[in-house]
């Protein structure tokens, strides 16, 4: 029997979703380890790719990941974390007290942290984008030397269209880098947001020391570990204490935070759910320094789950009957099943494994019996969930990106857009007699929403056309293409740049024109796909009365 709303309503306040969002080589992968071994979800991180006698991290599994040290496909890990203060086991040591009064009030029932982990190259935006439909706050990773770059700034734009409440982190603050004040005025500057430092870093970039609380006006010590493995020890240190053990590197840090207080950027609630303000933090995933105070900030301060509109606009309200939204499908996980996993953030109401719910799309009736809990590629069964939270389902081939499952009363949410194309390529089997696969993957791969597939009357079925946002999902198609179905292709590219929506009207004129060639996407849109921007722009003037719509492109 499903909980009561109270019940419901209990459990969403226990629960932080979130995701984050960088530049490749910010350190994406290296903090999401580090989060789950503060969480002690793991004993000790595999923090650095590639390197001799370390592990890939837990949340890249597909081999492509772990040769290169990139994420190139989304995951979800799920953990509870209790605030500790210090992060020491002693409930009755004075200095974790303290600091737990300093920071607030502690919380006894451990909160549920939902981080989807998501792709941090820019050839997978669209990946990023869907899951930035899935959570209700965003971490944002700058790293410290480069600052703001352009894949951060295009997802940053996502959230603030969404309405995603953003808290920065500066990562890599162990190596040379900018000044804090240079990286918040750059913030500022460029993507109209204010920054408001929870914490000032004691020394310089690449003489990362600790941190000034500054609503504690405490000092935070760290101390190393080998190879950055284990949770770094923390001393907590008044500020005469401080004073004496860091002396100018203290006094720099208090001056900062002095001024920074000056100029009104101090941490305000209302402005950071309204997206003006962002908190701030100083970090270092390698060395696991600022870790804890990301978590904690993270609980104290971003938004619970709240209830979402559907297609015409009524709110389905967390307390409401249960109802979810399938926001990435993937196989492949696991090489000793071929399965393929839905992944799904709960919306509203109490989700119990082996309910039958209706599949919205279609009217269908869908069973839940395998519905499992997921920590990057390892999984365990999952019996009961509450908005907010993320479950994987089992072998669910009518589910794709968009899709919503829900009981009770009907609601659809709004579909997943497709981001425009950029990149445009053939592919075929090698070999003729291992055709039936090549399908069997491509019919896969394109439900997965890896790459978006075009077909019309002249190319077939047997030489599809593959479009993407950037070329490596090509590369990613390609592999599991060979690993999971044993075909190998031949990926051909084609000479097209952009693509533009159009209708049955336009199409016949658009198919007489050089260097114009017209397809139908799985969901049933036509697109014309042209050779350059010139030859767009001169079709449009010759031919006014033709329909040809922009897509939504990946900087929106």
């Amino acid at each position: 029997m499903s909980s009561s709303p109270d019940t419901v309503a209990r459990e969403v306040r226990r629960r932080r979703t979130f995701a984050i969002i960088s530049h490749p080589d910010a350190g994406k992968s290296t903090m999401t380890e580090a989060l789950a071994l503060h969480a002690r979800m793991i004993s000790e991180a595999g923090a650095v790719h590639g390197k001799a006698g370390r592990k890939a991290t837990v949340s890249d599994w597909m081999e492509m990941e772990k040769a290169r040290g990139i994420s190139v496909s989304s995951t979800a890990l799920q953990f509870n974390y209790t605030p500790t203060g210090l992060g020491n086991d002693d409930p009755d040591d004075d200095v974790e007290a303290a600091y737990a009064g300093s920071a607030g009030e502690r919380v006894d029932e451990p909160h549920v942290i939902n981080l989807v982990d998501t792709p941090g190259h820019a050839d997978f935006s669209e990946d990023t984008y869907r899951v930035l439909t899935a959570v209700d706050a965003a971490v944002m990773l700058i790293d410290a030397a480069k600052g703001l770059e352009p894949q951060t700034l295009k997802l940053f734009q996502v959230c603030r269209h969404r309405g995603i409440p953003v808290i920065t982190v500066i990562n890599k603050w162990d190596r040379p880098g900018q000044t804090p004040l240079e990286l918040i005025d750059e913030i500022s500057e460029r993507i109209g947001l204010t920054p408001t430092p929870l914490y000032v870093p004691v020394g310089i970039a690449g003489d990362f020391r600790g941190l000034l609380d500054r609503r504690s006006g405490t000092y935070i010590k760290f101390s190393r570990t080998a190879g950055g493995a284990k949770i770094a020890p923390e001393e907590l240190l008044d500020a005469q204490r401080a004073a004496a053990t860091e002396g100018d590197a203290w006094t720099a840090a208090v001056e900062e935070s002095e001024l920074l207080s000056e100029m009104g950027q101090d941490h305000d609630q209302e402005m950071f759910l309204a997206g003006e303000t962002s908190p701030m933090i100083f970090t270092s995933a390698m060395l696991n320094f600022g870790v804890r105070q990301l978590l904690e900030a993270l609980v104290e301060l971003a938004p619970a789950p709240a209830g979402r509109a559907d297609v015409d606009g009524t709110v389905r309200e967390v307390t409401d009957p249960f109802s979810a939204v399938v926001f990435k499908v993937q196989a492949g996980m696991d090489s000793s099943h071929r399965d393929r996993l839905a992944y799904m953030r709960i919306v509203s109401g109490e989700f119990e494994r082996g309910m039958v719910v209706t599949h919205a799309q279609t009217g269908r009736p869908f069973a839940t019996k395998y519905a499992q809990a997921v920590f990057g590629r390892d999984r365990s069964t999952v019996d009961t969930a509450y908005p907010g939270d993320v479950v994987g389902l089992v072998n669910a081939t009518a589910l794709a990106p968009g899709d919503t499952l829900y009981d009770g009363p009907r609601v659809e949410f709004p579909p997943i857009g497709s981001f425009a194309p950029e990149h445009f390529a053939t592919l075929r089997a090698r070999s003729a007699g291992k055709y039936k696969q090549f399908r069997k993957a491509m019919d896969q791969l394109e439900s997965e929403g890896v790459v978006q597939v075009l077909r019309n009357n002249t190319r077939g079925d047997a030489s599809p056309v593959l479009a993407a946002v950037g070329p490596m999902q090509f590369e990613v198609v390609t592999a599991r293409m060979l690993a999971e179905f044993t075909v190998e292709t031949d990926l051909e590219p084609l000479g097209y740049s952009l693509a533009r929506r159009t209708d049955d009207t336009s199409s016949p004129e658009l198919d007489r024109q050089r260097g114009v060639e017209v397809f139908t996407r799985t969901d049933g849109a036509l697109l014309a796909l042209f050779s350059d921007k010139w030859r767009l722009q001169f079709i449009e003037k010759e031919h006014p009365d033709l329909t040809l719509e922009p897509l939504v492109a990946a900087a929106d």
